[in-house]
């Protein structure tokens, strides 16, 4: 049984998949795993105007028709919303016309109103046959989309019988089981502030891994670090955590546990505590917190 390595690129990110097995039946369970992640980008990109995500927003006002799959996601955003007090909202994506990353520069408070109106995932009718959102909302599925395309590119490797390997899916990790040995990998973590050393390596043995972080999308202002993780409450962004990197049974959780960790900024500690799962914030100062204690 050998470890064999294949690589794409999907979702605006380089994706890899690392599987142990036969040749042949690597390749069939890599084949038909890209081919998953790529109907769910079809399915629920928000740069698609076919996409199930484009017609809802395009029918914002009107109930629009959903299926089990898109339910199932909405279902699990709403959870995520009421899990964080409002912080996880996926109708917030509106705030991205405000901030702007690339000049560099504050938005103005007025704009920032203006955008903060239309949030609110919670004012969403949500049954599991449809869903009608407010007329001026829409909603993206950034937060969970990649997440939820790792779980099920690894339930597919699974129905092809590979249960040694990693789905890397642009930094969000599902670890199909331990090496063929028993042993676990070793995942390394990103230094938030030299990106391409890493941190620390952590021991997994199987599920997901995330990290979400200031260090994707910012800018630095009279010595201010503004990154893209904006709290939909305030518009402004996040700027107690580094990064916050969370291990949970699905990459769908420890994508949308790790965001949640960073918007909450000072009480996550004390909230990833209570949802007992392994965690490793770091602060902007290199300080560093795991589940271990500190």
């Amino acid at each position: 049984m050998k470890l064999q390595h294949f690589a794409f690129s999907a979702m605006a990110s380089p994706c890899e998949l690392h599987l142990f097995g036969e040749p042949q039946q690597c390749r069939a369970a890599a084949k038909a795993a890209e081919a998953e992640v790529r109907r769910i980008e079809q399915k629920y990109s928000r740069y698609r105007h076919d996409s199930v995500l484009s017609q809802i927003n395009q029918q914002a006002g009107e109930p629009t028709a959903i299926d089990a799959e898109t339910y199932y996601l909405l279902h699990y955003a709403r959870v995520c919303w009421q899990q964080s007090d409002g912080l996880f909202d996926i109708s917030s994506g509106v705030l991205r016309r405000c901030w702007d990353f690339k000049l560099a520069v504050l938005p103005e408070p007025s704009e920032l109103s203006s955008c903060l109106t239309r949030i609110g995932f919670n004012q969403a009718q949500l049954s599991e046959t449809s869903l009608q959102l407010p007329a001026s909302m829409e909603i993206d599925l950034g937060g969970l989309g990649k997440e939820y395309a790792a779980d099920r590119a690894a339930a597919v490797c699974r129905q092809h019988g590979i249960h040694h390997g990693i789905i890397d899916l642009g930094g969000d990790l599902l670890v199909l089981g331990p090496k063929p040995d028993g042993s676990p990998w070793l995942l390394g973590v990103r230094n938030p502030r030299a990106p391409e050393q890493a941190f620390a390596q952590l021991p997994v043995y199987e599920g997901g891994m995330a990290t979400s972080g200031d260090y994707e999308r910012f800018f630095i202002l009279d010595d201010q670090r503004y990154c893209h993780l904006v709290n939909p409450t305030t518009g402004y962004p996040v700027n107690f955590w580094a990064s916050v990197t969370v291990l949970a049974p699905s990459c769908m959780l420890a994508g949308s546990f790790s965001t949640i960790a960073m918007l909450k900024q000072q009480p996550a500690l004390e909230w990833l505590q209570q949802q007992g799962l392994h965690y490793l914030a770091i602060r902007p100062d290199g300080e560093h917190f795991s589940a271990n204690g500190h």
